[in-house]
């Protein structure tokens, strides 16, 4: 792969999509502004049909693409936003990606119910993980509990995971995975967008 080779995250969509838990994602993985190499990555949706999709703040977006049509060979990461549907039927399809990306050594990031439908796949048995609680998980009957963190975000082996009230925690651990920024760009960028601090801005302008 060449420097300047676009790369693409891809983010599944389906209804119930919580919206606010991947916007910080989002905006900056698909803006090259502070990237380590510009223009090296892009976002891209990716659902069970091509059908439209409603999220849990009312926006319809239309999938890029299907999941019968991702290869993990295609993909940098496959994120997985909270939704309300992780427990049932309807979210099987998106477990069966995941795990097929993790069978491919590509990483995985999932937040708030998201991290609920990896617990009933059992793809957090053997991977430190956290979510909105350790009740929360706990309740699925899952096999992981012992590998519980109590914190924003966590990063095992390339599997991301994130608490509802963690956005900017779970935006930075995967811009660390994909290596976007370089390391103090990164602690410049969360100084601004975790810590409130204006420095942060100065110090991103100035990187």
């Amino acid at each position: 792969m060449t420097e300047n080779t676009l790369r693409t995250v891809h983010v599944a969509v389906y209804d119930t999509l919580a919206d606010w838990e991947i916007g910080f994602v989002t905006a900056h993985v698909n803006s090259p502004a502070w990237h380590r190499t510009p223009g090296r990555f892009a976002i891209r949706t990716v659902g069970a049909t091509d059908a439209p999709v409603t999220t849990m703040g009312g926006l319809r977006v239309l999938p890029d693409l299907t999941l019968d049509a991702l290869t993990p060979a295609d993909s940098a990461m496959l994120i997985l936003p909270g939704n309300e549907l992780f427990a049932t039927e309807a979210y099987h399809p998106y477990l069966a990606k995941a795990r097929e990306f993790r069978a491919a050594g590509v990483p995985v990031a999932a937040i708030c119910g998201a991290t609920g439908g990896l617990a009933l796949a059992g793809l957090l048995d053997d991977h430190e993980h956290t979510s909105n609680a350790a009740e929360f998980l706990n309740g699925l009957g899952y096999g992981g509990a012992h590998l519980y963190r109590d914190e924003p975000a966590v990063n095992d082996r390339g599997l991301i995971t994130g608490a509802a009230q963690a956005p900017i925690e779970f935006a930075r651990a995967i811009f660390a995975e994909l290596g976007i920024y370089e390391p103090g760009v990164l602690d410049s960028w969360y100084k601004l967008y975790g810590r409130q601090d204006p420095a942060g801005f100065y110090e991103l302008m100035s990187a």
